[in-house]
């Protein structure tokens, strides 16, 4: 499948990574970039790294950025996603440390063969099937709608291939963070940290983030970052973010 040029943009997701995406498909957002945040933070020696419904890369490339040293392994379904992704890992040079696999997700880890993970990754689609019209054009479709399921089979596929120490971060719904405890209670998986990013102040949570381990290590760690302030302005905690990935304001 080939995106005629004038359909894409490369756009920077880290001081040195670019990311091609289309103008109107699935592009890079606030919930790729907190994940990887938060990520980066949970395990920043991790060795081995897999991305689960990687999309066109967003994900995978700001953690590989972070995580020099890292093996990494990236698992979409989606066409044009996969194509992308497969395109980003090239022109970003990333051909000898990165692995991807065009598959569904519950499929793959099903039969992983490529040892143990310290560390992986989700950011699902929010929407189960039926509650929402799904958009004609495949790609968007599937980053919005629940197509090939939703955060709880994200948790049981990263618990197939995770290590005893390793940790899993997902993005999910913020309004129904029982879906996650219940999905990781499913998937043998301790929640130990749930970060709640607020699109703006005085307003819910948009989404959040949560880092699962094998153990209880402490109390649930919730923390709130709010993204911009009540004049619309990034906040400090929002140029953070965007540092952490060499990227200025």
């Amino acid at each position: 499948m080939s995106i005629p040029p004038e359909e894409l943009t490369s756009d920077a997701i880290t001081a040195s990574f670019r990311l091609i995406q289309r103008r109107r498909g699935h592009r890079f957002s606030v919930d790729d970039l907190a994940t990887a945040w938060e990520a980066a933070r949970a395990a920043p020696e991790a060795e081995t790294f897999l991305d689960l419904g990687c999309g066109i890369g967003s994900v995978l490339l700001a953690v590989a950025w972070r995580l020099p040293k890292a093996r990494v392994f990236g698992i979409e379904a989606q066409d044009v996603s996969i194509e992308l992704a497969r395109r980003n890992v090239h022109e970003n040079g990333l051909d000898g440390r990165v692995t991807l696999f065009h598959g569904d997700l519950r499929d793959v880890t099903r039969d992983w063969q490529h040892g143990p993970c310290t560390l992986v990754t989700g950011t699902p689609p929010y929407l189960p099937l039926g509650t929402a019209s799904p958009s004609p054009d495949p790609q968007r479709a599937a980053a919005r709608i629940e197509l090939r399921g939703g955060v709880e089979d994200y948790l049981a596929a990263a618990a197939r291939v995770l290590t005893s120490d390793g940790v899993v971060v997902v993005c999910s719904d913020g309004r129904a963070p029982e879906r996650v405890v219940r999905g990781a209670a499913a998937a043998e998986l301790v929640p130990v940290r749930r970060v709640d990013i607020v699109p703006r102040a005085g307003r819910g949570p948009l989404f959040s983030v949560w880092t699962c381990g094998r153990t209880q290590r402490a109390a649930l760690d919730h923390v709130e970052v709010v993204m911009r302030d009540e004049r619309g302005e990034r906040t400090e905690a929002s140029h953070e973010m965007r540092r952490a990935f060499g990227l200025g304001p």
